[in-house]
């Protein structure tokens, strides 16, 4: 099938050609109907969040930064916690903090509990960027899920909400 045909399909069409492919192969087709709507799901968020970052002038390495800053319940985080969530090197990470201390959207201070640990923190302009990406994206995920009714929506988010909840006892190695 040639590039052109294969973009002239819809999603749903490529949804459910790899649903039928992986069954073909082997898979449960409940279990690969979810994983695959997920999958691609995401697939087409991720699209839009990297032209929103790149609007906002912010790599997918400094928003991961913000974001788990933001949702740090106003703690401050350690470098070493940031390369961590972040799947980076701590000089990678030591690096990106540089970049986006001059750019004035986190602080870093010495810990006062251990002075040879430094804290990292957002300034009132990263809570101002993060604030304008979450805005910026609710409009597209709100617009994604407008084809379910609020009801719909709720179940959706409690199923999901129940299979996160069983990651942490899941192997996978």
């Amino acid at each position: 099938m040639s590039a052109r045909k294969r973009q002239a399909r819809t999603i749903r069409e490529q949804y459910q050609d790899a649903v039928a492919s992986y069954v073909a192969a082997g898979g449960d087709e409940s279990v690969q109907r979810v994983i695959t709507a997920v999958n691609s799901l995401s697939h087409k968020l991720d699209q839009w969040y990297t032209r929103q970052l790149a609007d906002l002038d912010l790599s997918h390495g400094e928003w991961s930064v913000i974001a788990v800053l933001a949702t740090s319940e106003g703690a401050p985080v350690t470098p070493t916690q940031l390369a961590d969530a972040g799947n980076v090197a701590a000089s990678s990470m030591t690096h990106r903090l540089d970049k986006m201390t001059e750019r004035g959207l986190l602080r870093r201070s010495p810990d006062p509990a251990n002075r040879t640990r430094v804290l990292v923190e957002l300034t009132r302009q990263g809570w101002e960027l993060f604030e304008a990406a979450v805005r910026e994206a609710n409009v597209v995920e709100s617009d994604v899920l407008a084809v379910l009714k609020r009801e719909e929506r709720d179940q959706l988010a409690a199923l999901l909400e129940v299979v996160i909840s069983g990651l942490d006892d899941v192997e996978t190695g």
